[in-house]
């Protein structure tokens, strides 16, 4: 994947494996022309969940961010938030590219 440093919102991400070839080569000339402005990072297969959609539940692909608070410890909370990338076949679970969110339960043992 490739990002450009300046972007949010999942604007100007190139995902190599699912990037057309003229995708790719415009990609490259932005990354020659100024290489410093884009890092890059491996890409990684996201879990799928069964997504509520119109047409009824299917799978799409999310990701988990949990949340970890730092004091005199550090611990993770239960839960967290859920991203779920909303088209079909999408794997990009930012909300400014047609991802939404999904409800974290956390389920625990009372014993």
């Amino acid at each position: 994947m490739l990002k450009p440093v300046g972007e949010s919102g999942g604007y100007g991400i190139v995902i190599g494996p699912k990037a057309s070839k003229a995708e790719l080569e415009a990609a490259a000339e932005k990354l020659k022309a100024d290489p410093a402005n884009f890092i890059s990072q491996p890409m990684i297969g996201l879990s799928v969940s069964p997504t509520l959609v119109e047409g009824g539940a299917r799978p799409r692909h999310v990701d988990l961010r949990p949340y970890a608070v730092t004091g005199k410890d550090t611990w993770v909370l239960p839960g967290g938030l859920t991203r779920v990338a909303l088209k079909e076949g999408s794997i990009v679970v930012n909300a400014s590219q047609g991802g939404g969110t999904k409800d974290t339960w956390v389920l625990a043992d009372d014993a």
